[in-house]
């Protein structure tokens, strides 16, 4: 399995941002593709799941309202990041759980693969 992360980049307050991640080699038949994001010097922290048919979504908190996450296709997930904050800058990653509880979509020990990460900076 391999996960390929884009989109990331420098915007000011208040712009958006599409981030993608391109998913190879699962044969799984049910499977969650989630985003998580990590500050420097925090801790990995979920920002949003879909599962594999689109039933299940997920959102933190703080992206609520503001990020939406959506499916190009069986491969192909994407994060819309709108009124983005200089709090949501960090490193973007895209992994995947091959066995998926809802439960434990924020859990990054839950997923099994995960993508390179994506630098995603808001400038104030």
């Amino acid at each position: 399995v391999q996960l390929q992360a884009s989109g990331g980049g420098l915007v000011q307050t208040g712009g958006s941002l599409r981030l993608s991640c391109a998913a190879s080699g699962i044969t799984s038949a049910f499977y969650a593709i989630s985003w998580f994001r990590q500050a420097p010097g925090k801790e990995r922290e979920a920002v949003s799941c879909i599962t594999n048919t689109g039933a299940t979504i997920r959102y933190a908190d703080s992206v609520k309202g503001r990020f939406t996450i959506s499916r190009d296709n069986a491969n192909t997930v994407n994060l819309q990041m709108d009124s983005l904050k200089p709090e949501d800058t960090a490193v973007y990653y895209c992994a995947a759980d091959l066995n998926f509880w809802e439960s434990y979509w924020s859990k990054p020990v839950s997923y099994d693969y995960w993508g390179q990460g994506t630098q995603v900076t808001v400038s104030s």
